[in-house]
C-alpha cells in the first residue's frame, strides 16, 4: 500500500511538472502582456482572443506549419517504411552478422545529432540539399531508424512462426507475408514508432537551423524563435504562437495514445 501511494505521488508530480507549464502557455495566450506582467500566474480576466486570432490569420504561421508538416510526414514515412523492412529481416531471417547489425542500430540510440552537426552540414552542402526540405527530412528519418528498429524487431519476432509457415503453404512469398500479414499484425508497434518519429521531427530545431536560412522554409520551432525575436516585448502573443505550434503534435499523440502503449507493451514482451 505504501509503495502504491509513493507511485501515485510520483505520477502526480510528473503530471504536474508536465501539464502546468502547458496550461500556463495556453492561458497566457488569452491574456495581455500587461496582465502577465502584473500577475504572472493569474487567470485571464478578461479573456483576450486577439493574440490567437492574429496568429491564425498570419500567413507566416501557416507557412511554418506547412513546412513542419511536410518534413514530419516525409521523415515519418521513410523511418517507418525502412525501419519495418530492416526489423523484419533482423527478426525473421537467419544470416551471419544479424546480431551485430542489430547491436549497431541499438548503439545508434546513443548517438546525438549534435555530434554529427558539422559533417552532416558539409555533406548536405556537397549534395546541394541546403534550403531543401529533404535536407532535413532524410537525416531525421535516419536518426529515427534506431528506435524504430529496436521497437519493431522484438514485436515482429514474437509473432509465431506457425503463421508464416501457414502463409507459405498457401503460396505466399516472403514479401507477401510481410505486406499482407506481418504489417497488419504489427499495427500497434508501427503506430508507436510513427508517433515517435513524427513528434521528434516536429520538435526538431538544430537540424532545420543548419539547413534553412530563408524564413520561407522555416519549420515551426524556427518560426517560434523568429517570432520571439520580432515580438520580444509582446509576451502574450509569443505564448499564443507557442501554444498553437504545439497543438498538432499533441493532438496526434493523444489520438494514438492507446496504440502507443500497446506497441511498447508488445515490444517489451517480445
Amino acid at each position: 500500500m505504501k509503495r502504491q501511494s509513493i507511485a501515485y505521488l510520483v505520477a502526480i508530480l510528473v503530471i504536474g511538472i508536465t501539464v502546468i507549464p502547458l496550461i500556463f502557455v495556453i492561458l497566457g495566450g488569452f491574456r495581455t502582456t500587461q496582465q502577465i506582467n502584473s500577475d504572472p500566474v493569474g487567470l485571464p480576466s478578461p479573456w483576450v482572443l486577439d493574440n490567437y486570432q492574429a496568429i491564425l490569420t498570419s500567413p507566416e504561421f501557416w507557412t511554418f506549419l506547412g513546412n513542419s508538416l511536410l518534413i514530419a510526414v516525409v521523415a515519418t514515412t521513410l523511418a517507418v517504411a525502412l525501419g519495418s523492412m530492416a526489423a523484419f529481416a533482423l527478426s525473421r531471417y537467419d544470416f551471419r552478422g544479424r546480431e551485430a547489425w542489430y547491436t549497431l542500430f541499438t548503439i545508434g540510440l546513443l548517438f546525438p545529432i549534435g555530434v554529427a552537426t558539422l559533417p552532416l552540414y558539409l555533406l548536405l552542402r556537397q549534395l546541394e540539399m541546403l534550403e531543401n526540405p529533404l535536407g532535413v527530412a532524410l537525416p531525421e528519418a535516419a536518426f529515427s531508424l534506431p528506435v524504430t528498429i529496436v521497437i519493431l524487431r522484438p514485436f515482429m519476432r514474437a509473432i509465431p512462426s506457425e503463421i508464416e509457415d501457414a502463409a507459405v503453404l498457401d503460396g505466399a512469398t516472403r514479401i507477401g507475408f510481410f505486406w499482407r500479414i506481418m504489417l497488419p499484425l504489427s499495427a500497434p508497434a508501427l503506430t508507436t514508432v510513427a508517433v515517435l518519429a513524427f513528434v521528434t521531427s516536429w520538435n526538431a530545431y538544430l537540424l532545420p537551423l543548419l539547413v534553412f536560412n530563408d524564413s520561407g522554409n522555416f519549420t515551426l520551432p524556427l518560426g517560434v524563435a523568429t517570432f520571439q525575436s520580432q515580438y520580444s516585448q509582446d509576451t502574450a502573443r509569443i505564448l499564443a504562437f507557442t501554444a498553437l505550434s504545439m497543438v498538432p503534435a499533441l493532438g496526434f499523440f493523444m489520438l494514438a495514445e492507446r496504440r502507443i502503449v500497446g506497441g511498447l507493451t508488445g515490444s517489451v514482451k517480445g
